[in-house]
């Protein structure tokens, strides 16, 4: 190959390599220093997208999920309208004038619906509320449920979410009160005998998207037991 035409190759080559430094290389699709700790540093516009269409499906998931709590639990909210100021308050931008659990971290809101006392007697909003902060601790989310594109996505966060929102599922089968009855009524039959599974059919779709999401962030979902002294994971660490 002529002299010439090496050099220019040389200062072609380290042209690329200079544009790629500023950026991590993430712009040029080499994994940087984070790759190891479950972090991709390059969004492609399929990620953006899938993720964005996930965190819409949550967000409507989780909001027929609270009506459908609020239907078979009226006691923890019995006044109709006050059930949709409180459900627009978690997923818009309505004040309900709550102010001990509205900024919490999702863990610990998540640990008070299922406490035998709490100073919040709404259990349905307390559950809610911290399944969807949860969402939005996870994904850096916004509170109008705007996705941050531009942000990385940890995959130890959606881990932790996974693992709340699988105890969570878990919990809801399994809590009771002082009166040996479950904290709340999800899958118990109606007059008619009919079981309504929308409950269990809204959690699995959450989580398998939750699980899609891992493994597009180069992890594994995990499968739990449980018991009465798990706790709930710190999403924000």
């Amino acid at each position: 190959m002529p002299r010439p035409v090496v050099g220019a190759l040389f200062k072609d080559v380290a042209l690329i390599l200079l544009l790629c430094v500023p950026f991590g290389l993430a712009g040029c699709g080499v994994s940087g220093s984070n790759s190891n700790k479950g972090v991709r540093d390059f969004f492609t516009p399929t990620d953006v997208s899938i993720i964005r269409h996930h965190v819409q499906l949550y967000r409507g998931s989780l909001r027929d999920f609270t009506v459908r709590l609020y239907a078979k639990n009226p006691k923890y909210e019995k006044d109709p309208s006050r059930q949709r100021q409180k459900i627009d308050s978690i997923f818009g931008q309505l004040p309900t004038g709550e102010q001990v659990y509205a900024f919490k971290p999702s863990h610990e809101i998540l640990a008070a619906a299922f406490q035998g006392e709490v100073s919040e007697p709404d259990r349905v909003y307390l559950l809610s509320l911290g399944l969807w902060k949860g969402i939005q601790e996870a994904y850096h989310v916004r509170d109008e449920g705007v996705f941050f594109s531009g942000l990385q996505i940890s995959l130890e966060r959606l881990q932790r979410l996974h693992h709340n929102v699988s105890q969570v599922n878990w919990r809801l089968k399994t809590y009771k009160d002082k009166d040996g009855k479950l904290l709340f009524v999800t899958n118990e039959a109606g007059e008619n005998g009919y079981i309504n599974m929308g409950y269990e059919v809204i959690m699995t779709q959450i989580l398998t998207r939750i699980e899609d999401d891992i493994i597009m962030r180069g992890g594994l979902p995990e499968k739990y037991i449980f018991s009465v002294s798990t706790m709930f994971l710190g999403i924000v660490i």
